[in-house]
């Protein structure tokens, strides 16, 4: 099982449209995906047509008091799974705090259920927090998206030297550009300037377009809706690229 986590310490960066889009590439290819939306604000989940809710909330399934297995919702599409947000999420972090191993406890939930999926979505809060931590420890691949300004560099120097700190396993970090407007001056100098010392940065660029904004009104993911769209060439191009 290999775990991919869509995160960035800053919000509104594209994190859920990355975590949808792929997941749903990562099923449409037969690889049996589930997708975990962490995030309180549960966007992924509203985008799967489930409700936000989990029985027990964040303290039932931190604590194993409700087995991951119960929670799991089935989506509109053949091989994808949804582990759905729940506004207790909020609190998750004061859940983590009071488990042993408080730092790998969501990988141990992962790991019972390794053996029904081949690739695990998690679509994460903006934060550094105990869920962050947690991230780290559980995740293959840390994909953060970038917008193309200068504040959004600086925060992820800040990731990255945050990733470098953690203690134990560290996941691969694979940065790409999202929301990106090559018309604009600024936009093309960051895409052209970033450095790639500290981690690797995607070559595919993920463009503002409105037809992503409209996965929100459609309720679907843009390759399924749109699969001729620049849009889904792109989400494709950035699955191909950081896909085994």
């Amino acid at each position: 099982m290999r775990v991919y986590a869509s995160y960035n310490i800053k919000g509104g960066v594209g994190k859920t449209t990355t975590a949808v889009n792929l997941a749903y590439l990562s099923a449409r290819e037969g690889a049996r995906t589930l997708l975990w939306d962490l995030d309180p604000q549960a966007a992924a989940t509203f985008l799967f047509r489930v409700r936000p809710r989990v029985k027990g909330g964040s303290h039932a399934l931190v604590t194993r008091k409700r087995p991951i297995e119960e929670a799991l919702k089935a989506t509109d599409f053949e091989n994808l799974d949804l582990l759905p947000a729940d506004f207790s999420y909020r609190n998750m972090d004061l859940d983590l705090d009071d488990t042993k191993k408080r730092t790998r406890r969501l990988g141990q939930l992962l790991a019972t259920v390794a053996d029904d999926y081949d690739v695990v979505f998690l679509d994460c809060p903006p934060s550094v927090s105990l869920v962050s931590e947690n991230v780290l420890h559980a995740a293959d691949v840390l994909l953060v998206p970038l917008i193309p300004a200068t504040l959004s560099l600086r925060t992820f120097d800040q990731l990255t030297r945050f990733v470098a700190d953690s203690e134990g396993r560290r996941p691969e970090v694979v940065a790409f550009f999202s929301m990106a407007d090559r018309r604009k001056r600024l936009h093309r100098e960051v895409i052209a300037t970033i450095s790639r010392d500290q981690a690797r940065v995607a070559v595919t660029v993920i463009p503002a377009l409105s037809i992503i904004e409209q996965m929100a009104e459609l309720r679907a993911p843009v390759p399924a809706f749109a699969p001729s769209s620049v849009a889904a060439q792109c989400y494709e191009q950035l699955w191909a690229e950081v896909r085994p």
